[in-house]
């Protein structure tokens, strides 16, 4: 592709325009910061929990409708070997924004959390916490790939540069954007993004419609015209495979810290669940021009367009079907608000997830590191996480240039690891720091049994009907479902199994390294004095002292 001059100009107009409001954000953020009577994460990390409905709305959706969600979801309705099928993210995400306004929102923002992890070490302890604490933090690293892939693959259209440089320069774009502010900075930010994205796809979509390369689309839904057809095709073989993909892009989600913020950082209980229901109608409404462009795009005849043959899914160009769709089959300036949007929104995307794993390393793992942490310390653990975080999650896209390859591992991490986790610590009384140690250790021993083609780890636990292709096993059964059953069931038995044990004496109170006999195999009531013995549960002094 050419340099196109009016559409870089453009991209640097939007990041430049979302930068300046970061900056301004950032600037509000230390004015409160010094007037406010909440400690510095609770205004760096959730604003102060002065997030009101409508900006909740904007920030909840525009965290998840990025860059990353527009042009994976278009890739995957194009890729002949996947199609509409395997792109259901926006029926995902809202199922996902529903389970978490119905069952999450209220007894995590009712108890004042900072992070997701806050429960935890309220009940287990701060050492275990954080060790939990790791999984969710590269689960964020892992997402930080997905959103600069959909940055760099904006940039490689207008500048004709490699992907893999495109990629490092909206990395550090969006690196230094972060360092200036924090949440406040985010869910600013976030309004311009969903206006910008909600605009120019409904802008977009119309004129890629009204153009005369592709045929009708009721027809190439079903029949093989250019190419497969773009509804895609389930085989049974497969049938076991989607539903684990399908439920991991969905409950796996609400083991994100991304989520939590959001709730967390509103200022009510009625406020953090309204927003989730809300957002959950907006973002199906938001999926639907990317899958139409997507369609579109694997139904156009390419000789009859600018673009030329072969494909782009020939040329291994898949990844950019989006941004080539409105190049070639729209107005230039269509092309170029189009573009620049995207652009914009998923800078803005980047920074969500950069300010969530630097939440959860500052709270739950430095912090654990060193007890008594001053304002300036932590204000230089708060800029060189993110720096390593970014520098550490651009490393990733070495690994693989898909979009949507990246949201699956990050959401299979949490879904398999930290979804039970979450689940009993919140619900279950019972569970205690010896279920949850099980439970950690039989989901990770078990997942990385089951291998991951991306990382080429080899499938050693093998299931049945399972298949070699290239060399590599693929396994057919729910195998992501399975071990996150395993790790709940697991957590409970050996819970249940503890508190049993040394409640009834049927082992010593000198064996009990967790003090689960001191709390009766259950949590700690509230108000229970703190002590020297970090394993009684103490919760973060932050997380109690926090104030609405």
């Amino acid at each position: 592709m050419a340099l196109h001059t009016a559409g870089l100009i453009v991209m640097v107009g939007f990041y430049l325009l979302v930068m300046a409001i970061g900056i301004w954000a950032s600037v509000k953020s230390k004015r409160m910061e010094k007037s406010s009577l909440s400690g510095q994460m609770e205004v760096s990390f959730l604003a102060n929990r002065r997030v009101t409905l409508a900006v909740g709305v904007f920030t909840m959706t525009a965290t998840w409708v990025g860059g990353a969600f527009i042009i994976g979801v278009a890739e995957t309705v194009y890729d002949p070997t996947k199609g509409l099928v395997w792109a259901l993210i926006p029926l995902q995400m809202s199922l996902s924004f529903i389970i978490g306004g119905l069952f999450f929102a209220k007894p995590m923002r009712d108890k004042k959390y900072i992070t997701m992890m806050d429960p935890f070490q309220e009940k287990y302890g701060k050492t275990l916490t954080g060790l939990l604490a790791v999984v969710p933090f590269i689960s964020e690293v892992m997402w930080v790939p997905v959103t600069l892939i959909s940055l760099g693959v904006t940039v490689s259209v207008f500048s004709d540069l490699p992907l893999s440089l495109c990629i490092w320069i909206s990395a550090a774009v969006a690196i230094l954007y972060t360092v200036l502010g924090g949440l406040y900075s985010v869910a600013f930010t976030d309004v311009i993004q969903l206006t910008l994205v909600f605009c120019s796809l409904w802008l977009c979509a119309p004129f890629v419609l009204a153009s005369d390369v592709y045929s009708d689309l009721s027809l190439t839904v079903f029949n093989h015209t250019h190419q497969e057809p773009w509804l895609g095709r389930l085989d049974p073989d497969d049938m076991w495979r989607w539903i684990d993909n399908f439920l991991a892009m969905s409950v796996g989600n609400l083991a994100f810290q991304d989520f939590h913020q959001r709730t967390l950082s509103s200022s009510s209980t009625s406020t953090a669940r309204m927003m989730c229901f809300i957002a959950a109608g907006v973002v199906l409404v938001l999926g639907i021009p990317p899958v139409l462009i997507g369609a579109v795009a694997a139904s156009t005849d390419w000789n009859m367009t600018s673009y030329g043959s072969p494909s782009p899914y020939e040329r291994g160009e898949a990844a950019m079907v989006l941004p080539i769709v409105l190049l070639h089959l729209t107005p230039t300036a269509v092309f170029v608000v189009g573009m620049g949007a995207i652009a914009g929104a998923a800078m803005s995307s980047t920074d969500s997830c950069l300010l969530a794993a630097t939440s959860i390393f500052t709270t739950n793992i430095y912090k654990l590191i060193r007890n008594q942490v001053s304002d300036r310390e932590l204000q230089w653990v708060i800029r060189i996480t993110i720096l390593v975080v970014g520098i550490g999650g651009t490393s990733l896209t070495y690994l693989d240039s898909r979009v949507l390859v990246f949201w699956i591992l990050s959401s299979d991490l949490t879904y398999t690891i930290m979804l039970p986790q979450l689940i009993c610590v919140l619900f279950i009384r019972i569970s205690n720091s010896y279920g949850a140690t099980a439970g950690y250790i039989v989901a990770f021993v078990m997942r990385v049994l089951c291998g991951e083609p991306v990382f080429s780890l080899p499938a050693v636990l093998r299931f049945p009907d399972g298949t070699v292709e290239d060399g590599v096993y693929i396994q057919r059964w729910p195998f992501k479902t399975i071990c996150m059953l395993s790790s709940l069931l697991s957590i409970v038995a050996v819970s249940f199994m503890a508190s049993l044990l040394f409640n009834k004496g049927i082992l010593p109170e000198n064996w009990d390294v967790f003090k689960v006999k001191a709390w009766g195999g259950l949590s700690p009531p509230e108000g229970a004095p703190e002590s020297d013995n970090d394993n009684e549960k103490v919760a973060s002094e932050p997380m109690l002292n926090s104030k609405c």
